[in-house]
Parts: C-alpha cells; structure tokens; sequence
C-alpha cells in the first residue's frame, strides 16, 4: 500500500478523545486501519503509532521499536499491532528520558515513565497476550497508550523547562550518545 493518511497534528481534537475499544479485530476496516497505521510509521521514523494519529479513534497502535535518525538507540524489534492493550502493573522506578511525537512535530520532552510495565492486548489476529515491557519499548507502550486516553507526552512533561525544539535536541543531546 503507496498511500498512507496524514498524521493528524496536535490541536486535532482526536487526540484529546479517549479511543473506542476494538468489537472485532478481524472486520476488514479494523485489519485496514493497522495496513494503514504500518504504512504511515514506516517513512516517519517513529517508533510507534495510534490510530487516533491518523484520524480513527479507536484503541490500536503499533509498536515498532527500531533505530532510526529520530532514536538511533532504540532495540530492535518486529512492528506488533497492540489492540485493546490495557496495563495491568507498573513498576515503582519511573525515568526520565526524550521523547517526540509525529502528532508533536518539532519538539522534544523530557517525559518520566516507568521502567517496567506488565500488559493485556489481542494482537491482529486476535490472540490474546499478557507480556512485560521494560526500558525504552515499556516507553513507546505508554506513549502510545497515552493516545488512546486522549493524552499526549507535553501532558506528562514535569516543567516546561523539559521542552526543547527538535533542532536543538539533534545539537545538543543526540550527539551525546
């Protein structure tokens, strides 16, 4: 699939909608829109995407950490679609850590999260799976997560020092690591 939709930007007022859950993982609009969520993650160097990011607010993201310009330390991992996902635990530990957002363009946050989350999701087929994420795909989960609640990472950044412009994150920390 060549086309993919436009990512919806911050100010859309479908990212400030909590999602509708999933009644039928396999209805051909439901296997379209995670076609279409994969489509749009892959020229975006993200690491992530929900499908309120393109215009549907129903609870799907896709999980697809991997290094890219955007995260050049990110693990690699195959691309999961993540349907209904509910978290069931979290770890005590929180760490603080950069994060950006293709709804977001432009601009980095200083976001805490937890270190460790333990999860609840059908897959695309729709197969139940309980599994534990840590570090930075425990990250992607929760920010991803965060979309479906109506949510984005800004909300979680502690002080508004913890902002930067992307250019500036490229100068002054990508080249730390």
């Amino acid at each position: 699939m060549n086309n993919f939709r436009e990512i919806v930007q911050l100010g859309n007022p479908v990212l400030r909608e909590k999602a509708q859950p999933v009644t039928n993982v396999h209805l051909d609009s439901i296997q379209l829109l995670i076609e279409e969520l994969m489509a749009a993650l892959n020229p975006s160097n993200g690491v992530g995407i929900a499908a309120p990011q393109i215009g549907e607010s129903y609870r799907v993201f896709i999980l697809a950490s991997r290094p890219t310009l955007r995260y050049p330390q990110a693990p690699t991992m195959e691309a999961i679609a993540i349907i209904d996902p509910q978290i069931i635990a979290y770890s005590e530990e929180t760490v603080k850590d950069w994060e950006g957002c293709l709804s977001v363009p432009g601009i980095r946050g200083f976001v805490p999260r937890h270190q460790a989350i333990e999860v609840k999701y059908l897959d695309q087929q729709g197969k139940l799976h309980h599994q534990e994420f840590t570090g930075f795909v425990a990250r992607i989960f929760q920010h991803e997560y965060d979309h479906l609640e109506g949510k984005v990472f800004l909300d979680r950044v502690e002080s508004m020092l913890d902002i930067v412009t992307e250019q500036e994150y490229q100068k002054q920390f990508l080249q730390q690591l």
